[in-house]
């Protein structure tokens, strides 16, 4: 089935086409929430909350936005109270490291590093700005849906991702000048 006859399908009460929408979506919801919270069992809470929201307001969806749109809305929100509400310390994941051959140990632990600083900068940044970096890079969407999403105007997006952007180049800097840890 389609995503829009599943959605049919499941706000005519459907729960199997209701249960594989949200199977189909669960991973970007997660993923979307550990970005924006950096914990992975704060992401998991958020997840969890999210997928339920969104079981109990299908009907409340209309198709004036894109269903991915309005699902990172209620992800994006969730998300931002929780941090609102914990604000969140630093934590620091140590991630094994998967070396393929001998060839490349050097370029990939750099570039473990490198992934470990770009993230470490996405948490500095102020909550408004992590989300539009959060859509726009890891969940690759347009500035149009991330208005949508974040019920935001067109201008204020572009202003925040180029907020971001700076404030992500001065951190990385400083991260390669070895200033901030």
């Amino acid at each position: 089935m389609v995503e829009q006859e599943l959605i049919r399908a499941a706000q005519s009460g459907d729960r199997d086409a209701l249960i594989t929408l949200l199977r189909n979506i669960e991973t970007h919801v997660y993923r979307t929430a550990y970005y924006i919270l950096n914990n992975e069992q704060d992401a998991m809470d958020a997840s969890q909350e999210a997928l339920i929201r969104i079981y109990s307001k299908i009907n409340s969806y209309e198709e004036k936005a894109q269903f991915k749109t309005w699902v990172q809305r209620i992800v994006t929100n969730i998300c931002i109270d929780k941090f609102r509400r914990n604000k969140p310390s630093v934590s620091i994941d140590e991630h094994e490291l998967v070396f393929q051959g001998d060839d490349n140990v050097e370029q990939e632990v750099m570039s473990t590093y490198v992934a470990k600083d770009i993230q470490e900068a996405i948490e500095k940044l102020p909550e408004h700005h992590r989300a539009v970096v959060v859509l726009r890079y890891l969940q690759d969407f347009s500035y149009n849906e991330i208005a949508d999403a974040l019920n935001l105007p067109l201008n204020t997006v572009k202003s925040y991702l180029f907020r971001a952007r700076q404030q992500l180049q001065l951190l990385l800097h400083d991260y390669q000048k070895g200033g901030v840890r």
